[in-house]
């Protein structure tokens, strides 16, 4: 487990060559300074989340007239994360603009954006002594990365991958699996942006050695499978990523983290897919507000789409098709605002809940707020409810 960082550190980068053998290289240059707010998620929170609302409603509207501009423009989808990227036809050789394209309350996670870029060229793992060129390897480093991935390829994690601070880990012009094996671990860290993977079949590992960083390697107890597991961190943006049939999770953010947009992902083919807050009694998930925008909850999933605890929580203009016990649960008093969202129930009559209160008895829940007014904006319904 990370400790606490006491003191300063500035780490510059230098230019490494491509060499033979499955080796990966490092270009450009960049530092970072790390400091005990990397362990403090809390301090990731705002204090009007209904501010952050409304920026992701601005930022929608936006890119929606745009896109009603048709013949005047070539570009614009009414979504503002792609259309911040994808508009500009040669977005490869400025990946980096990425990091300026997130919403919601993860808006701020930059990544790697400060770093060099590191190629991944080799899909093997060792999890004590990983190569150059592995995914491991640059994960783990220090110094900001921005890891991109030189041709297709399936990633079989022996044990969990544990990231540090300051990474982007973009999937963009391959074709990449993390799968049949450990995910990816984020835990005690900050800013952080994965993006474009598909991750699947996910399984628990541990109860065993593992590399956090170039300096530290620690004993792992058995991890549960998620397929991203976020501890105790913020500053986290999960963008256009494909998820399904992992061990427990295919988002789990617990333990104080904050900070966190989950955005364009494709789920499906799970039971419990998205906890959000650790437990109705850990407090410190009180701090917690995470953004959930224009995801596709597709086929074969069952429920927790997401399933919240005590913070505050976006959901906004999402698409919800055919789950099998319910789409969205809440206990422990979280504020659930749910907007523009589309809920195609299943066909079975016992399973059309959209919404549901996790055991909470009805003479709690009857005193509850839930209130629904107009819209101001192109994201249609506006629904806010006290869990």
């Amino acid at each position: 487990m990370a400790k606490r960082l006491n003191c300063l550190m500035l780490f510059a980068l230098a230019l490494a060559v491509l060499t033979a053998g499955g080796m990966g290289f490092i270009a450009g240059g960049g530092r970072i300074v790390a400091d005990s707010r990397v362990y403090e998620p809390a301090i990731g929170a705002v204090d009007d989340p209904e501010k952050v609302v409304y920026d992701v409603h601005k930022a929608i509207n936006a890119s929606t007239a745009r896109r009603r501009l048709g013949f005047l423009s070539s570009c614009g989808t009414g979504n503002p994360i792609d259309d911040c990227w994808r508009c500009n036809h040669n977005w490869q050789e400025n990946r980096k603009r990425l990091a300026e394209c997130g919403i919601g309350f993860g808006s701020k996670a930059v990544g790697g954006h400060d770093g060099a870029l590191y190629v991944v060229t080799d899909p093997g793992d060792d999890p004590v002594n990983p190569p150059q060129g592995t995914l491991r390897h640059a994960v783990i480093q220090v110094e900001p990365l921005w890891i991109v991935f030189q041709r297709d390829m399936v990633i079989s994690l022996k044990q969990e991958l544990i990231m540090n601070s300051f990474k982007t880990i973009d999937g963009r012009g391959a074709n990449v699996h993390i799968a049949n094996g450990a995910c990816i671990t984020i835990q005690f860290i900050t800013n952080v942006i994965i993006h474009g993977l598909h991750i699947h079949d996910c399984k628990p590992t541990g109860n065993a050695m593992v590399r956090s960083s170039p300096s530290h390697v620690g004993w792992r107890t058995m991890a549960d499978g998620d397929a991203v597991s976020i501890f105790g961190s913020s500053h986290i943006w999960v963008d256009h990523c494909s998820l399904s049939n992992c061990a427990d999770g295919l988002v789990d953010a617990i333990m104080g983290s904050t900070a966190i947009t989950i955005s364009n992902n494709y789920f499906t083919h799970h039971n419990e897919v998205m906890l959000l807050g650790h437990s109705d009694s850990y407090e410190k998930d009180k701090a917690m507000q995470v953004t959930i925008a224009f995801n596709h909850f597709g086929e074969g999933l069952i429920q927790r789409m997401p399933r919240c605890r005590n913070g505050y929580f976006h959901v906004v203009n999402n698409d919800y098709t055919h789950w099998e016990m319910y789409a969205i649960g809440g206990s422990a008093d979280p504020t659930i605002n749910s907007q523009g969202n589309r809920y195609l129930a299943p066909t079975n009559p016992f399973a059309k809940e959209v919404t549901k209160r996790v055991n909470t008895d009805q003479s709690l829940w009857k005193s509850w707020i839930k209130s629904s007014v107009r819209p101001t904006s192109s994201s249609s319904n506006r629904e806010c409810e006290r869990y």
